[in-house]
């Protein structure tokens, strides 16, 4: 495996690149607000821009360490809609699961398949990992497709490991990987 970190990436309509302190705005407008995105996430709506903030500015300094973490902006306007992680790594064992969120104004439109795959491609090949997964809720069949659209396969089904709170319920966790 190499261990590269992030650097930027470029698909037909985006740019993938790592977050700068001038990226404050556009998360916390563009999602980190969002209260259709965050019901799907395992974090809340960030409080204030100054919470945006200092996650920013944790994520600037993981990449002395080589993190994988990429905010997604459009490459015709510079509009920031999201962003893709690796949120759980093992170096020594070649895999990492990656995480995704995108403002709903962004939703239906290809942004994040397209995005999923730019990323799993410089993973799997440049990288050199040997196997990329990620995870949804049964609640958001949607980002399950979007990760069957990205080559991806299911793998397994946990039942009822989220709570959904709006509806006293809990929905599976539905895990995807694609392996070199």
């Amino acid at each position: 495996m190499k261990d590269l970190g992030t650097k930027t990436l470029e698909t037909e309509r985006l740019i993938l690149r790592k977050f700068t302190l001038g990226d404050v705005d556009g998360m916390y407008d563009g999602w980190a607000t969002d209260e259709n995105t965050t019901k799907y996430v395992s974090w809340n709506v960030h409080p204030n821009k100054e919470f945006t903030k200092e996650l920013i500015k944790k994520w600037i300094e993981a990449y002395d360490e080589n993190a994988y973490d990429w905010v997604v902006e459009l490459k015709d306007t510079q509009e920031l809609i999201g962003n893709i992680s690796a949120v759980h790594m093992s170096k020594k064992n070649h895999y990492c699961e990656l995480g995704y969120c995108y403002g709903s104004k962004y939703w239906n439109r290809g942004y994040a398949t397209e995005a999923l795959k730019g990323v799993i491609d410089y993973l799997l090949d440049e990288c050199e990992f040997h196997v990329v997964e990620a995870k949804h809720y049964s609640s958001n069949p949607a980002s399950g497709r979007v990760m069957q659209k990205a080559g991806m396969m299911q793998e397994a089904v946990m039942i009822e490991r989220h709570y959904e709170e709006d509806t006293d319920s809990y929905s599976d966790l539905i895990c995807y990987y694609i392996k070199r």
